[in-house]
């Protein structure tokens, strides 16, 4: 897992301000609720100290592994770039030839990916396939449901 993750600044940070909370808010805190537990007595029934425990060890593990990814991040900044091809951070409409729809994407990393709010992964089909391509592009994609057509329309760096 020594790979470099590629990111978009907004993940960048926002990853960055998780691990902030994490240190300075909710690892304090666990360390505040065990104690207490601890103070309630025989530890082997206390259902608060197990919770409290579990809880630390989520947060701790989560902690170690935002440290790895921001360890091997880096970002990928489009500013001062012409928008003249589907690259990673890129923001590309598309015309779906068959059902005559269109659709915008922004190419994320696999961590950022949400379908929900548009975002697919560089390493998606319809990622992988968009990514080089310019504008006024045909790109013909494999998806479970079978073979895309897409047109590519627009392409904006935001």
């Amino acid at each position: 897992m020594s790979h470099s993750i590629p990111l978009t600044k907004e993940s960048y940070e926002s990853l960055q301000e998780e691990l902030k909370r994490l240190v300075r808010e909710e690892r304090p805190k666990v360390i505040q609720d065990i104690a207490e537990a601890r103070s309630h007595g025989d530890l082997s029934e206390n259902a608060e100290y197990d919770a409290a425990k579990n809880r630390q060890a989520f947060i701790e593990g989560r902690i170690q592994e935002l440290n790895g990814k921001l360890a091997r991040a880096y970002v990928v900044d489009l500013s001062g770039m012409k928008p003249d091809k589907v690259v990673f951070g890129s923001t590309v409409t598309l015309y779906d030839t068959a059902s005559e729809d269109e659709v915008s994407y922004k190419i994320v990393g696999e961590d950022e990916a949400d379908i929900k709010l548009s975002k697919i992964s560089c390493t998606s089909p319809v990622g992988k396939a968009l990514i080089g391509h310019k504008l006024d592009d045909t790109v013909k994609v494999m998806v479970p449901s079978g073979t895309k057509e897409y047109e590519i329309i627009d392409i904006k760096y935001e």
